[in-house]
């Protein structure tokens, strides 16, 4: 009993196993079950949020993706998304490597000229249309509408749809905006998936979706039309209709619920660009206030470091070169200061150093130092030369400016240890050089500094204190610059220039046929100053025009008062050659004050010298060209009186010569003289001038200057320069 039962437990493990082997076997037989076929999945990569990159996983997603894979699941397929290299579906479909293409609207032709067949739809898509700035609705059928290349499949489906559409393929989407933009189509085509996407650009804000012209098109894939092909479709038909719709919207609420466009660079600056612009301005600024700063601190080092280089360290003064850098850029930057360079030592200041201690000289030094500049203004310098000489460059103002000195430095320096209680007094020596309007024009310190040291010199070796001048003539022209230049605008002011006359006689006649005006200063100190010293002063300093300008006026207004009398007169007016230059325009400067006087132009002769022609002849030329224009009588003054040209005489247009009489004074050959006169008067007369002689002294030379042909004369023998009070009476009488 017991054994058949063992037999029996041993039967029916044997049954068990037998049966376990049966249903490996089986299943082992069934493939489908045991490795789930791959499917090639050929997608797009730019039209997020149907299909696109996942920026983390780097993985195919999107709204295809997700449809696509979940029908291929239910087909009993594993799908692989490859994204498409070429540039358009039809392209794609001749590419073996893709088992299928998707999205496809419907069956298209290969780019080899191949048929291709499609699934079941997967979805219906929205199309929508794009404008810009809220386009009025389009009538497609007449529209010319621009679409991605990608899209090309679906633009045969359009253009099957609405058969009159043009429809242009642009490779990215920022090409289709920009033909959008440039108004090449009318509005551009895409899913309204894509769309919801692409519109978040905030460069795009310009664009607008037209609700309007929606329409949707089937969503599909597709392969090409062999047997393959067919039962891949039919596998994948299956599994799209295992898919419920609210699978379906599911997957499509999922992407579009999400924000899934991230600004780049540029539509950050888009976006706040309107704060770019002040930022952009701020940080200019900034940049500008930060390399300002920087250029500041670089020049204030570098001021120290000139400050080293040209200070003397001892007394803070400038030293040698600092000095001579400063001396130049005074004389230039103030041509009209008149200057005075000295160069002072103190006697036997070595004794100083070795009997007193050398701290006790250079207080001493410091002191003279401290003094010197308590007297100076921004326009003065002081330098330490070496040792315990000083050179100091002063502005000359009057005589009294070297006593001020005197009393507020030199005597000071001179009691320095008597007034601390020592019984020493010091001596010092000093040269002085007046500087020139020459040295303004040649600057040449190391000179100057020579000038005034041998004037130094001089006063030591002759065991002399005090100051010399290096040459006493330069020291009186320089007192006499000063005298002058300094006082002339407070001379025009106080009347003290004055206008004389000197009658211009015809000697046929005996009547006065005109007069010379004439400029005389009685000067507040110096008296009465020739003409032949104020007058070059003012010509070297640049300021005669100022003078022939009150000379100029002032006769005007007597020549408007003789017309308001009734008499109608002519004066000559002296044009020097220092007034003459490109800026001035005398002409027009004359123009307006007989405009301004109420005068006819013949009634002002303006006279320039000979000499002014040789020197600036081409400015001189058009000078009196633009003169005889405005109706002005122009005179040559000072015909041969040694600067004779000829040749001016061809070329200058000139109304009246006036003949300097050197010819018949002095010494020489008085019958060569007369000779020359002779030829003189004839030549003027053939050239169509006319001719007045000046500096007729006797009768003789008058009968002489008649008998040839010349009856205008002007000279003492006639009348002198006067006063217009005693002009007037002469003209009387």
């Amino acid at each position: 009993m017991k054994t058949m039962q063992n037999l029996k437990h041993y039967l029916i493990f044997i049954v068990c196993l037998f049966l376990l082997f049966l249903w490996g076997t089986t299943v082992q037989a069934d493939p489908g079950n045991d490795e789930t076929d791959v499917l090639v999945v050929g997608v797009p990569e730019d039209r997020c949020p149907v299909f696109y990159i996942d920026p983390e996983t780097k993985e195919t997603v999107g709204i295809g993706v997700d449809l696509m894979r979940a029908a291929a699941e239910e087909a009993g397929y594993s799908a692989s998304f490859r994204i498409i290299s070429e540039k358009t579906n039809k392209d794609a479909l001749d590419n073996p490597d893709y088992d299928i293409i998707m999205p496809f609207g419907s069956a298209i032709k290969s780019s080899a000229g191949k048929e291709s067949i499609v699934t079941e739809n997967l979805i219906q898509t929205p199309f929508t249309i794009v404008t810009k700035d809220n386009k009025k609705r389009l009538a497609l059928n007449e529209s010319h509408i621009g679409m991605l290349s990608s899209l090309a499949g679906g633009a045969d489906t359009v253009k099957q749809l609405y058969p009159g559409i043009e429809i242009t393929l642009y490779d990215t989407m920022a090409d289709c905006v920009k033909a959008l933009r440039a108004g090449k189509v009318d509005a551009l085509m895409h899913n309204s998936y894509v769309w919801s996407y692409v519109l978040q650009k905030p460069s795009y804000s310009d664009l607008n979706v037209q609700p309007a012209t929606m329409f949707s098109m089937d969503f599909r894939a597709g392969t090409l039309d062999t047997p393959e092909g067919r039962a891949i479709v039919d596998r994948l038909n299956a599994g799209i209709d295992k898919l419920s719709d609210t699978r379906k919207q599911a997957i499509v609420l999922d992407y579009t619920s999400r924000r899934l466009y991230q600004n780049d660079f540029w539509d950050y600056i888009y976006e706040y660009r309107f704060l770019l612009v002040p930022g952009t301005i701020f940080f200019i600024l900034f940049i500008i206030g930060i390399v300002h700063r920087q250029r500041a601190i670089h020049r204030k080092q570098e001021e120290k470091i000139r400050e080293l280089k040209e200070r003397d360290t001892l007394t803070g003064v400038l030293n040698l070169d600092g000095f001579k850098k400063r001396v130049e850029e005074l004389l230039i930057t103030y041509p009209e200061n008149q200057y005075l360079l000295s160069f002072s030592n103190i006697k036997n200041f070595k004794f100083i150093n070795e009997s007193m201690g050398r701290e006790t000289g250079d207080d001493l030094l410091r002191f003279w130092a401290q003094k010197s500049i308590a007297t100076f203004s921004d326009e003065e310098a002081i330098g330490r030369i070496t040792g315990d000489r000083f050179a100091v460059l002063r502005k000359f103002t009057d005589v009294e400016q070297m006593g001020r000195d005197e009393k507020e430095v030199f005597e000071p320096l001179r009691n320095y240890f008597i007034d601390r209680g020592k019984e020493i007094q010091l001596q010092i020596c000093t040269g002085v050089y007046a500087i020139t309007p020459e040295d303004h024009k040649n600057i040449d310190v190391d000179r100057m500094l020579d000038y005034a040291r041998i004037a130094e010199k001089k006063v030591r070796e002759t065991l002399k204190v005090g100051y010399e001048f290096y040459k006493s003539e330069q020291w009186e022209k320089g007192k006499q610059i000063v005298d002058i230049s300094g006082r002339l605008p407070a001379a025009l002011q106080a009347g003290e220039i004055q206008v004389w006359y000197q009658p211009q006689v015809d000697y046929t006649s005996g009547a006065i046929s005109g007069a010379e005006a004439l400029c005389r200063w009685k000067h507040a100190k110096l008296g009465w100053i020739s003409p032949g010293v104020f007058v070059p002063t003012l010509e070297e300093t640049g300021m005669i025009f100022d003078l022939d300008r009150y000379i100029w006026d002032k006769v005007c207004q007597d020549l408007h008062r003789w017309n308001l009398e009734g008499h109608r007169r002519f004066v000559s007016v002296n044009l020097s050659r220092s007034d003459i230059r490109e800026d001035r325009n005398i002409a027009g400067v004359f123009y307006d004050l007989v405009q301004k006087y109420e005068l006819a132009p013949e009634q002002l002769r303006i006279e320039i010298t000979e000499t002014a022609y040789v020197e600036k002849a081409d400015l001189l030329l058009r000078t009196t060209a633009e003169l005889r224009e405005y109706g002005f009588q122009v005179e040559m003054d000072d015909f041969g009186s040694g600067y004779s040209s000829l040749h001016m005489l061809k070329e200058v247009s000139v109304d009246r010569i006036k003949m300097d009489l050197n010819f018949l004074t002095g010494s020489g050959n008085m019958e060569k003289s007369r000779v020359i006169v002779t030829q003189v008067i004839k030549m003027i007369e053939l050239l169509g001038m006319n001719l007045i002689a000046e500096g007729v002294e006797t009768k003789a030379q008058a009968d002489f200057l008649k008998d040839r042909g010349c009856s205008e004369m002007q000279g003492y023998y006639f009348y002198k320069p006067m006063p217009v009070e005693d002009f007037e009476k002469v003209l009387e009488g």
